[in-house]
């Protein structure tokens, strides 16, 4: 897996001073899309172990929320085998802090009802997970007064919460 950059305090994807990742490789290719040099999944650095001590290091502040990871698209899946290591170590040292995960893959049809059943990593970084912004970004219904999201297609859902209940219930 590669990335394109990490943010150490960012304000914009997530509650709270967030640490976030930017991933490299995405399929969607989504028409304006914020970070389309990041759909190259050879972009940028590679990740490694160096990267996710560097990662923890700076979620290692009491000022920090937690950890939000974009792209690029995490949830590909050339992309889940380094978010999973990621994320069970985030969730390991800092049970308190948050994971959002931002993806242009649909919660319920391409996670849950796909990606859940094929790949045995999708199942363990949803354990993880604590919000999860799905759908692609869809230009005609960008609104920037919307609170964490690019279009108002896209929905913040409570991970843990939906999949205890089977249904999906949103993050407000």
């Amino acid at each position: 897996m590669n990335y394109a950059t990490i943010k150490p305090t960012d304000v914009a994807n997530g509650p709270g001073v967030r640490v976030s990742l930017f991933v490299s490789g995405c399929n969607h290719r989504c028409r304006e899309c914020f970070n389309s040099e990041a759909w190259d999944f050879h972009y940028g650095k590679e990740y490694g172990p160096e990267t996710l001590l560097k990662i923890l290091e700076y979620l290692d502040h009491t000022y920090i929320a937690g950890l939000s990871l974009l792209g690029g698209e995490p949830m590909d899946p050339a992309n889940q085998k380094g978010i999973l290591s990621l994320v069970e170590k985030v969730k390991e040292r800092f049970p308190e802090k948050t994971i959002w995960c931002y993806t242009g893959y649909d919660f319920k049809r391409d996670i849950l009802e796909d990606m859940a059943e094929k790949l045995a990593e999708t199942k363990r970084i949803l354990a993880c997970l604590d919000v999860l912004v799905d759908g692609r970004f869809e230009v005609d219904k960008k609104d920037l007064k919307l609170r964490f999201r690019g279009s108002s297609n896209q929905r913040i859902i409570k991970v843990q919460e939906s999949l205890a209940t089977g249904t999906i219930v949103l993050w407000e």
